[in-house]
């Protein structure tokens, strides 16, 4: 599904749509070949045995009486179905407002709001009770009139059986033996029958916790590959946008008639104030969304006529927020590779200074992240993204705002091993400190998705634009916190040459 889907999402409701239908449809083929179709075929020997072995007045009561039956099952049961729907959605609610509460359980202690989030959950479990009282009433009612009927055609049955044995009819003579015989098998009939209505509910309620499910698998794609698409074929990495506009609402455009060129080995950087569309064009890149006019290519190549798939593997992204799976140090490294050797693990955590760190854990690489990698530091997580990335050894390489979340201190140290991600291959840098991009090839700065000014460093300084005031807001902001700007971030010419100090 696309990111766009993804950011609107709600985890506990979407896993307990998954949970509820995948069961359901256990549920539904179960009731369907081994009750429904035996119940039907009793149902068939019934009226034919009273037919031929009694009279067939006996037939047609059996056979009116599951009518009957049938339609107010399913009159009642298509009655009630607005009822399940209503607690479907309260159980979602609720399962989405506990989920959300223990995976930001951290901001619940920060702000002590967990009398709060406790008075949240009960709400939600007081409206999915109210709704499943609801739903349970309704059944009741169902239930008494599946009964109704069923006494009403048992009754009837019963006093016709009895005349034939007083007075007989049409020749037909019977025993007190046959009242009973009937009486029995009719009784015996009615139980599979009461199933048979509880089983077409359960089907009914089946069918509605699937449609959740099939909502959700029928959801469009939002970016689809061309029909025709082929695998992309690098020849260095040159980025090109042309003319591009994209907008998340149309109301509110984000890029407008965007164009410039990354050479292949090169650093580019791009800066400005939020809302600017610096990570939207990260995004647009790896075409999480499709642009509204305009094209992207990649060495010529427009990415809209490649594979998504060989799009992705050729581009390394390092973004602000790692988020690491809930398994070992190594299996979140190898997720760069998932064919990589131990060794080739090993060698991508050396390159990003971890590997020592890593030795230092009592259970080393086999050492488990936790939930989202909480387990780790700030830096830590950082430089697994960053192995993670060295193992893929993508041709270009994103880095979205990988150090903003971080201390200064911490920044300038991961900064080395961002240097080797970075060299020898086309780069995107978004940033919001600026000392870190000062090495840029050519920095672009951003202003409601339109470029003000574009150059180097000192280019941009000279002119004494936006850069030039953003660049002294900062520096007197790191003077009076102590911190002087990093020179030390490592990036290319086009020859691949470091432009390290």
């Amino acid at each position: 599904l696309s990111l766009r889907w993804h950011l609107g999402r709600k985890t506990g409701e979407v896993l307990r749509v998954i949970d509820r239908g995948t069961s359901s449809i256990n549920t539904l083929l179960s009731y369907i070949v081994f009750q429904i179709f035996p119940t039907i075929a009793d149902v068939i020997i019934a009226i034919a045995y009273f037919i031929t072995f009694f009279n067939y007045l006996f037939g047609i009561i059996v056979f009116c009486s599951m009518v009957v039956y049938l339609i107010v099952t399913v009159i009642i049961t298509e009655w009630r179905t607005k009822y399940r729907r209503q607690m479907n959605l309260r159980d979602n609610e609720a399962n989405a407002k506990a989920v959300d509460s223990l995976l930001n359980f951290e901001t619940v202690k920060y702000y002590e709001a967990s009398d709060w989030e406790r008075q949240r959950y009960r709400d939600a479990i007081l409206s999915y009770q109210k709704a499943e009282w609801n739903s349970t009433a309704s059944l009741n009612l169902l239930n008494l009139v599946q009964n109704m009927v069923n006494t009403v055609g048992l009754a009837a049955g019963s006093l016709l059986c009895a005349w034939a044995v007083v007075h007989g009819i049409n020749n037909l003579n019977l025993t007190v033996g046959d009242y009973v015989l009937f009486g029995t098998y009719l009784a015996q009939l009615y139980v599979p029958l009461n199933w048979l209505g509880t089983y077409y509910r359960m089907i009914q309620q089946a069918f509605i916790d699937m449609e959740n499910m099939f909502d959700l698998l029928d959801k469009d794609l939002e970016v689809k590959d061309a029909p025709n698409a082929k695998d992309i074929e690098l020849q260095g990495g040159k980025i090109q946008f042309k003319k591009v506009c994209f907008h998340y609402d149309p109301s509110k455009p984000i890029l407008k008639d965007l164009s410039f060129t990354v050479p292949p080995g090169h650093t580019y950087a791009l800066v400005g104030h939020t809302g600017s569309g610096k990570s939207t064009i990260v995004r647009l890149l790896f075409r999480f969304y499709d642009i509204q006019s305009g094209s992207i290519f990649i060495d010529g190549q427009d990415i809209k006529e490649v594979t998504q798939k060989s799009l992705r593997q050729c581009i390394g992204v390092v973004p602000q927020d790692t988020v690491l799976f809930n398994s070992d140090i190594r299996y979140n490294i190898r997720y760069g590779k998932v064919s990589a050797s131990d060794e080739e693990v090993e060698n991508a955590a050396q390159a990003a200074e971890i590997h020592n760190r890593i030795l230092n854990f009592p259970q080393k690489y086999e050492t488990v992240v936790g939930e989202r990698g909480l387990k780790l530091s700030g830096g830590e997580k950082q430089r697994v993204a960053i192995a993670r990335t060295l193992l893929k050894a993508p041709a270009i390489v994103l880095l979205d705002e990988a150090t903003s979340a971080l201390d200064t201190k911490t920044e300038r140290s991961i900064q080395a091993s961002l240097a080797k991600v970075c060299e020898n291959r086309t780069t995107i840098i978004v940033a919001h400190r600026l000392s870190t991009i000062i090495h840029a090839n050519q920095i672009i700065v951003l202003n409601e998705g339109q470029i003000m000014e574009m150059g180097t460093h000192q280019e941009l300084l000279e002119q004494n634009g936006q850069y030039a005031e953003m660049w002294q807001s900062q520096l007197i902001n790191e003077q009076q916190e102590g911190d002087l700007p990093d020179a030390n971030f490592g990036v290319q010419d086009g020859n691949g040459a470091s432009l390290l100090n």
